[in-house]
């Protein structure tokens, strides 16, 4: 099973026709994601990507079926574009902007309430449900199918810590970035549930950052209802208060937030904490009972990475 997202996820592309969103509906589809549709206004009639381009998400959910969007749109744009997904009756809006305004993503949050949309992001990776589908920028080579639940704030560490559970030969049900700014979608407990109910996950990664409460919140939902072993990490142990580190949600103030009291109450919600970020792999393996086989032989995310900008 997976969470979400799957093989029969049909995605429409807000703001396929600029450069970062053609690019990654490219990958999205070329993984195998079921691309039904783009979203330009204004270009409504063409295509893109091999498929039909709409001026309105309700036009393109009334003609593809789609039920999952992504949305590329400039920042001053992107909570109309997701308040407009949510609106044609979008499922799963996952955006990946970065920079929204928080006053916009309060609006957003108040236009949510009481609707079925989901939303990830914004300023987020992305989900993928590997050999099935992904919905977003991960690097889809790194992951392979497996019994591992991955949530987490940090793009980057997300890479890492997938990496890891795939070269043990172990890999993930489904990876959600749920993205670090201040006023966001999903949170925490909202994934660890779905991670719960989930058959085929038998344990989660769950990576945090300095800043908000969202780890703390976390640690009491696992106590509390969590049957499934889950292993942590705090980015950003040696930050200084005050000062933001990467997402807008990651910054310490007021003593609240700190690595260490994150750390605490995780490990008091009895979740098993590491210290380092390469410790995550072996230490699910550990708590599997399956410490895995390496593939050291495929390619690392930073050496794709480096290709990809040559």
């Amino acid at each position: 099973m997976s969470i979400l997202v799957n093989k029969e996820s049909r995605l429409v592309v807000q703001g396929i026709t600029g450069k970062e969103g053609s690019f990654h509906a490219a990958a999205c589809r070329d993984y195998g994601t079921r691309l039904v549709a783009g979203v330009t206004p204004g270009k409504g009639g063409t295509t893109a990507e091999g498929v039909p381009v709409f001026d309105t998400v309700e036009a393109a959910v009334e003609k593809t079926g789609a039920d999952v969007s992504m949305i590329f749109v400039p920042a001053r744009f992107a909570a109309d574009a997701i308040m407009e997904a949510a609106g044609a009756g979008v499922k799963l809006v996952v955006c990946i902007t970065e920079g929204i305004p928080v006053f916009d993503m309060v609006r957003v949050k108040r236009f949510l309430e009481g609707r079925p949309t989901r939303l990830i992001g914004p300023n987020c990776p992305g989900i993928i449900t590997p050999d099935e589908c992904k919905i977003g920028i991960m690097p889809g080579f790194i992951h392979r199918r497996g019994p591992v639940g991955v949530v987490s704030r940090s793009g980057t560490l997300t890479y890492e810590a997938v990496w890891q559970i795939s070269q043990l030969g172990l890999g993930e049900t489904t990876c959600i970035g749920i993205g670090g700014d201040p006023v966001h979608g999903l949170d925490f407990v909202e994934v660890l549930e779905l991670f719960e109910r989930d058959g085929e996950t038998e344990a989660v990664v769950l990576i945090g950052e300095i800043g908000g409460e969202d780890e703390e919140r976390a640690a009491r939902y696992v106590k509390s209802s969590m049957s499934k072993p889950v292993v942590g990490f705090i980015a950003g142990i040696t930050a200084p208060p005050g000062r933001r580190m990467g997402h807008a949600g990651a910054i310490v103030a007021g003593g609240k937030g700190t690595a260490a009291a994150k750390m605490e109450a995780l490990a008091a919600g009895g979740v098993t904490v590491v210290n380092n970020p390469t410790q995550i792999g072996e230490t699910i393996g550990r708590l599997l009972k399956r410490p895995g086989k390496s593939t050291s032989s495929r390619r690392s995310p930073s050496s794709s990475t480096r290709r990809k900008r040559k």
